[in-house]
């Protein structure tokens, strides 16, 4: 089953698919500015695939020869797909590194992921403050008198 013509048809779409993607796709080639700024796209890339195929047999009529093994004709097809979609801009300049959203839900959401380490080091430090203020109130001078 190593010569069936489905391979072929695979081997070509995931050939001219893979020739299609690479991290240039993603990362877009570095365009540079008049004032020293480089901007480099980035880029949302999905892709999808296809293939499939089927064998017809024949009747045979007449008298043919019992031990001759004939190829079923064969019908099938493949294809495939890429969908590029520029989400950012990459800006490295000399003030430091930006990423530029096109999409707001997108930024809204990098900027949430960017500040939860700020917000938590915050919660921890409030709860921190509200259990040292526990155990200094909590404590009451002891005697070892007894009576």
């Amino acid at each position: 089953m190593s010569d069936h013509p489905i391979e072929g048809l695979m081997t070509t779409a995931m050939e001219n698919l893979k020739d299609m993607i690479d991290v240039n796709t993603i990362i877009g080639d570095p365009v540079e500015t008049p004032d020293g700024s480089i901007i480099m796209t980035v880029s949302k890339v999905g892709f999808g695939f296809a293939a499939g195929g089927s064998e017809f047999k024949m009747d045979k009529q007449g008298g043919g020869q019992g031990g001759s093994q004939e190829k079923s004709p064969f019908g099938g097809g493949s294809g495939g797909g890429v969908s590029i979609t520029p989400i950012a801009f990459l800006i490295v300049n000399s003030s430091g590194v930006r990423m530029l959203h096109l999409d707001e839900n997108t930024h809204l959401l990098d900027k949430i992921i960017d500040l939860a380490p700020a917000v938590i080091d915050k919660i921890q430090g409030m709860l921190n403050q509200k259990n040292q203020s526990k155990q200094s109130s909590s404590k009451k001078p002891s005697s070892d008198f007894t009576i």
